[in-house]
């Protein structure tokens, strides 16, 4: 199950529970909630007496309904598009009363009003560009990279009874290997089923789970409900999506770039990547600052150039990975906002290398910092993993074109091809003097292809035909 559902078993005492009222932000009308539909759209009712038996009501106890509002809150499609407001059940239609009075004709008791009812955006969703507040998906090499792999929480110290409220069992997180992961402050790596019964509400929805830090030093589970799609419409901290963020975000789950984010309390203008936690479909912020780039990767040592692109949050292309289970040993790697270590980026996720003004790229392929400087240096290199527009493999070999800045192509390797001509360029001269004035055997073939059995051009003409990048791929042959 990936959505949440939200139930109204029977219709619990009033005095024991609370409605959610809100205020669609366009629309400047106070209404009632009653629910959230299956594509993530906030339902709602006139907030009236004849409405009353529809209004969603929740459990006014601090814990229970701090979870129910955060998976509430991430369950919706544009939760920034509106403000709620927690009243007492029984002064539901009268409260939103005075607040749509508020609404449209401001005054300052109004103000206190709805001041003292609304209910504040989850502080976790505030907080994703502060330190510990994400706690990162944890894997062998995430755990080796820290300094110290210690515990941060005690399981004596949970209430596992009260989990059970949530249908969170303390014998099948240990089964599944995600009881350690918690303790040590990292969300889980996979979502559960979670419900909740409030009494007059009962809430269903896949979660990743994760620890905060209680106010008595205690754990309480946080619950990260999943979305049925990342939410890149509204203003993230202060950022504005651009289509390509949205691209890059939606592809490879990273933004590719460093921007600055707002903190809402100080102002602060903070430096950060941008990634989509994956299981649940949350945007998950980074400060660069936190970023920490290893030394080397798999068996491959990182330049220092490299490093950098990793903090900036760019793609890097690395080869000769030394994956244990794996034949292919090349791979984009991308540091990743909300695993908080570099990943791997295959098939449709890896980036599309289409930077012409990039000199490390050609034909798509990028090449390692040794390729380029031997390429600067003058020299060809063998290049084996070239695909063309269907992806199969090809191999050839490349050259720096220094007068263009571009690069020469070719399936065989022109510095052998050169040492072979020489002869040749050499007897085309003899003929010359030796044929006094006669036919010139240098030019006679100008047209000709080579032939299978010739190794090498005839004539210089012939060469530069050979090595022409935009002659036909087929040869009519020769003419007799």
């Amino acid at each position: 199950m990936s959505e949440q559902t939200i139930e109204n078993p029977q219709q619990y005492p009033e005095q024991l529970s609370d409605v959610l009222l809100v205020m669609d932000k366009e629309k400047k009308k106070i209404q009632a909630v009653t629910g959230v539909d299956e594509n993530g759209n906030l339902k709602t009712v006139d907030a009236t007496k004849k409405n009353q038996s529809q209004f969603m009501r929740v459990e006014r106890a601090g814990d229970l309904f701090t979870n129910f509002f955060s998976n509430f809150w991430r369950q919706l499609k544009d939760p920034t598009h509106f403000s709620f407001f927690k009243v007492p059940a029984k002064e539901a239609v009268e409260t939103a009363k005075e607040m749509q009075k508020q609404v449209d004709a401001p005054t300052k008791e109004g103000e206190a009003v709805m001041a003292k009812h609304e209910v504040k955006e989850p502080k976790e969703q505030q907080q994703e560009t502060k330190k510990d507040v994400e706690a990162p998906q944890a894997t062998p090499e995430a755990q080796q990279s820290q300094e110290k792999n210690e515990y941060r929480y005690k399981a004596e110290d949970v209430d596992w009874n009260y989990l059970a409220q949530f249908g969170i069992n303390k014998e099948r997180l240990e089964k599944d290997g995600q009881l350690d992961l918690l303790l040590k402050g990292y969300k889980t790596n996979k979502v559960y089923p979670t419900s909740v019964n409030f009494g007059t509400v009962v809430m269903r929805s896949d979660a990743r789970l994760g620890f905060k830090d209680g106010e008595d030093g205690k754990p309480v589970l946080m619950m990260y409900g999943v979305r049925h799609e990342p939410n890149l419409k509204p203003p993230f901290f202060g950022h504005e999506f651009t289509k390509e963020d949205r691209e890059n975000l939606l592809k490879t789950g990273n933004m590719g770039r460093v921007v600055e984010l707002t903190n809402r309390k100080t102002g602060e203008k903070i430096p950060s990547i941008i990634s989509i936690d994956h299981l649940t479909n949350e945007v998950i912020a980074f400060r660069q600052d936190r970023i920490k780039v290893p030394d080397e990767i798999k068996g491959v040592k990182l330049t220092e150039d490299q490093k950098r692109d990793l903090k900036d949050g760019k793609a890097i292309y690395l080869e000769g990975l030394d994956f244990k289970n794996s034949t292919n040993k090349n791979a984009h790697v991308q540091f990743n906002a909300d695993k908080k270590y570099p990943e791997y980026l295959f098939g449709d996720k890896a980036p599309k290398q289409t930077q012409e003004n990039d000199p490390k790229i050609f034909r798509n392929k990028v090449f390692s910092d040794e390729q380029y400087k031997q390429l600067t240096e003058g020299k060809t290199i063998y290049v084996s993993d070239f695909k063309d527009g269907k992806g199969n493999p090809y191999k050839g070999y490349v050259t720096l074109n220094k007068e263009t800045g571009g690069y020469n192509f070719s399936f065989k390797n022109p510095n052998a091809l050169k040492n072979k001509v020489q002869p040749a360029e050499a007897h085309k001269t003899q003929v010359a003097v030796n044929s006094n004035g006669k036919t010139n055997e240098a030019t006679k073939h100008v047209n000709e292809p080579l032939k299978p059995e010739q190794q090498t051009p005839k004539n210089k003409t012939q060469q530069q035909r050979q090595n022409d990048p935009n002659r036909p791929a087929k040869s009519r042959g020769v003419r007799r």
